[in-house]
């Protein structure tokens, strides 16, 4: 896909790998719709990557806001041809003291709405293959955590799981509608998330403009070409 003046929707734009998906689509053209919970880290995006970024404040985990933040996207835009379900968070802890509020907000925010984005998108990349012959693109950030269980994470590895699961299931729904599905799978990366859940950002972990670049990649594939699974990982990480 040529990215030059598509339109994007990347949730969790505020910050992390989500600034920097929104900062990579920016610089190859396309008009972005940044989704995050916070009005004053999605103006600093903007302020930063100038008129092509489109801040919409919106919970993913709210059905309705999930809803209205589409709706303004095609009141717009008219159009979706770019979907990365990048909002997550993980809470570690052993299981038997994790507390229900940790385990749901890992659940509602990266499994619930990785699928309320995508069902908002989906209708409109259908209609977009049935005019024109190719629908869209949806990329689904799951993690190396989707891949393989580790203690003290079983709320993250559960989700993680799921979006890989989910992932697989509508990649083969909607390729018949010229709609391709892609499942990232990074390790350790360098953002925020480990200062989120208590812990210090490895030495070794990945460059999240590098983890954008490999996005970019795959996104600019011919259209007849499905890469549906990347697995990242620090070439050297701790023994």
């Amino acid at each position: 896909m040529k990215l030059q003046d598509r339109v994007a929707v990347v949730t969790g734009a505020s910050r992390g790998l989500g600034a920097y998906f929104s900062e990579a689509l920016v610089e190859k053209g396309a008009y972005v719709f940044g989704l995050a919970r916070s009005e004053d880290a999605l103006e600093k995006v903007r302020a930063r990557l100038g008129e092509r970024f489109f801040p919409v404040v919106c919970d993913v985990r709210r059905e309705d806001q999930v809803k209205e933040a589409f709706q303004k996207v095609l009141d717009q835009k008219g159009r979706v041809d770019v979907l990365i379900n990048n909002a997550g968070l993980g809470r570690p802890g052993p299981v038997d003291k994790l507390a229900t509020e940790d385990w749901m907000v890992q659940v509602e925010t990266n499994l619930n709405g990785v699928f309320f984005c995508t069902r908002e998108a989906v209708p409109v990349m259908k209609k977009q293959h049935q005019e024109e012959g190719f629908g869209g693109h949806i990329i689904n950030i799951s993690s190396v955590a989707g891949l393989v269980g580790n203690p003290n994470l079983s709320a993250y590895n559960a989700t993680k799981f799921g979006v890989r699961g989910f992932s697989e299931a509508i990649m083969k729904e909607l390729r018949f509608d010229g709609i391709k599905v892609t499942c990232v799978y990074p390790g350790s990366v360098a953002t925020s998330f480990f200062e989120a859940t208590g812990r210090e950002t490895p030495p070794y972990a990945l460059h999240p403009a590098d983890v954008a670049a490999t996005v970019i990649h795959v996104l600019e594939s011919p259209d007849n070409y499905l890469i549906s699974e990347v697995v990242m990982r620090p070439l050297k990480p701790k023994r």
